[in-house]
C-alpha cells in the first residue's frame, strides 16, 4: 500500500527545540493557579455594575461575601468526600478547598449590594455612586 508522507517546505531541524519541555515546565510552575481563584466576568450596566463569579458546585450556604470598608471579598470553600473514604476511590481529579478573590468598591454603593446565586453562577449588582454636585452658594459684598 502507498503510504503518503506531508511535503514540508521548511527544514525540521529548524522546528526544534531542545528547550521546549523545560519551557513548559517552568509555565506551569509560575502560570497563576486556575485552582485557588475562580474566574469573574465585570459587566458595565449604566447605573450599576454586574459581576458574574463562576463557582459550580458549591452550595449556596458555602459561599461568604464581606465587605471590608473598601474591599469585596468572595470566599468559597468546598470540601471532598473522598477524605471520608479513603480506599474506595480510584481517581480523585476535582478540586477541593478553599476560594477567594477581593475587588475594589471604589465608586460603588456598598450599602446597595445585592447577591444571588444561581446555577453555579454568583451574581452580584453592585450600584455605582451617583456623582454629587458641588453645592454652590453665592457670597453677598458688605
Amino acid at each position: 500500500m502507498l503510504n503518503l508522507t506531508p511535503y514540508r517546505r521548511h527544514n525540521d531541524a529548524a522546528l526544534f527545540n531542545p528547550f521546549r519541555e523545560l519551557e513548559a515546565f517552568e509555565r506551569s510552575l509560575f502560570a497563576p493557579d486556575t485552582f485557588a481563584s475562580f474566574r469573574t466576568d465585570i459587566e458595565d450596566a449604566g447605573d450599576k455594575l454586574i459581576l458574574s463569579a463562576d463557582l459550580p458546585g458549591f452550595r449556596k450556604e458555602d459561599i461568604q461575601i464581606d465587605v471590608e470598608s473598601d474591599r469585596l471579598v468572595i470566599n468559597a470553600e468546598r470540601h471532598s468526600n473522598y477524605e471520608n473514604k479513603e480506599g474506595s476511590y480510584l481517581r480523585c481529579e476535582r478540586s477541593y478547598g478553599s476560594y477567594s478573590r477581593a475587588f475594589s468598591l471604589n465608586g460603588i454603593n456598598a450599602d446597595d449590594i445585592h447577591a444571588a446565586y444561581e446555577n453555579g453562577v454568583l451574581r452580584l449588582e453592585l450600584p455605582k455612586l451617583q456623582p454629587t454636585k458641588p453645592e454652590t452658594r453665592r457670597l453677598e459684598i458688605q
